[in-house]
């Protein structure tokens, strides 16, 4: 089933296509977890990557973890509903689950870097699309910094892209600040954003 199928299948159910995205480090991986442990009846999108797992990760749930050659197959097999390159590593989500997620009526819950976000638009530009911001610039380095998997010059060659990537915000429909300390807060405000979605009465099918 290719796009088009799907964004079909998007059109007659009216479930809601979320994705949450912002600058590496804003804490995209914690909010996507906190949604899981909540247990609502969301599809929560898994994307296949190339990178190394980090120690805290879990293959299958965090992120698909596969080889360079698997990816490339994926892709020239055409099981992506998109892809990019960040940071030299690969990223995909898998079309088939969607696929699934929309049969069941569910709404899909999606985490993706901006560039991903910038492509989902274009496929959905119907969709809930939701910019994970860090309170300020400092805790955003601290961040970085605590994960310790990048050298002192990547994570000041992050910060510097966190700048354009914000400008990039006017594809967003909301922003949200991922309050420090406090997932739970961050996440009961995006459940908030996605109550106010289902109530709009202008929200109409996805348009192709």
């Amino acid at each position: 089933m290719n796009v088009d199928n799907i964004l079909s299948k998007l059109q007659t159910n009216q479930s809601l296509f979320v994705v949450i995205s912002g600058p590496s480090g804003v804490g995209k991986d914690a909010i996507f977890s906190h949604m899981k442990y909540l247990a609502r009846p969301y599809h929560f999108a898994i994307t296949c990557t190339t990178r190394a797992k980090r120690p805290n990760e879990i293959d299958g749930t965090d992120y698909i973890f596969v080889t360079k050659t698997e990816f490339s197959r994926m892709l020239t097999d055409g099981e992506f509903i998109e892809s990019a390159t960040v940071y030299g590593n690969q990223y995909g989500m898998p079309r088939r689950p969607l696929i699934a997620a929309l049969d069941n009526q569910q709404d899909i819950i999606v985490k993706a870097d901006v560039q991903g976000a910038n492509t989902l638009k274009q496929l959905v530009p119907n969709g809930t699309f939701i910019m994970l911001l860090p309170p300020s610039e400092e805790i955003l380095r601290k961040r970085l910094t605590q994960r310790a998997t990048e050298a002192s010059d990547a994570i000041e060659e992050r910060l510097s892209h966190v700048l354009s990537e914000i400008q990039q915000s006017s594809i967003f429909t909301h922003k949200l600040i991922n309050i420090e300390g406090d997932i739970p807060a961050t996440v009961a405000q995006l459940e908030n954003i996605l109550t106010s979605e289902r109530l709009r009465v202008d929200r109409g099918p996805i348009q192709l």
